[in-house]
C-alpha cells in the first residue's frame, strides 16, 4: 500500500512536469495567436449578444443537424415491424406496436405467450 508521502511526492513531480510543459506552450507563437483570436471572438460575441451555437449556425448551418432519419422529434428509434400469422385462421397482421386491435383480441383468446410465438418476421 503506497504511503501518503509517496503519493504526495509523485503528485509534486507531476505538477512540476506540467508547469514546465505549460511554460513551453505559453512561449509558443501559434498558441498566442489562437488565444488572441479566442479573446477577440468572445468580445465580439458579447458585443452582439451571440452564443457559440449562434456563431456555428451562422458560419455552417448544416452543423446543427436535424434528428436522424427514422427518429421522431423526441429522438425515439422507430420500432421493428412484426408480422404475426395466426395458425388457427391463417390471418396475417403487421404491426409496430403491441396495441393492435386484432393482436389484443388474439392475446385475450389464446394468451400472450402463444401469440408472441406467432411472430414470423421482424424487420426495420
Amino acid at each position: 500500500m503506497p504511503s501518503v508521502l509517496n503519493d504526495y511526492l509523485k503528485k509534486e513531480q507531476m505538477l512540476k512536469q506540467l508547469q514546465e510543459e505549460l511554460q513551453q506552450l505559453e512561449s509558443n507563437s501559434e498558441l498566442k495567436k489562437e488565444l488572441e483570436f479566442k479573446e477577440k471572438l468572445h468580445a465580439l460575441m458579447s458585443e452582439y449578444g451571440k452564443a457559440a451555437r449562434d456563431v456555428c449556425e451562422i458560419l455552417d448551418p448544416s452543423s446543427l443537424k436535424a434528428p436522424a432519419k427514422g427518429a421522431s422529434a423526441g429522438g425515439r428509434k422507430k420500432r421493428l415491424l412484426k408480422v404475426y400469422k395466426n395458425p388457427h385462421t391463417g390471418e396475417v397482421v403487421e404491426t409496430r406496436g403491441g396495441n393492435h386491435k386484432v393482436i389484443q383480441q388474439w392475446k385475450t383468446e389464446y394468451g400472450n405467450d402463444e401469440v408472441v410465438s406467432w411472430v414470423v418476421e421482424e424487420r426495420g
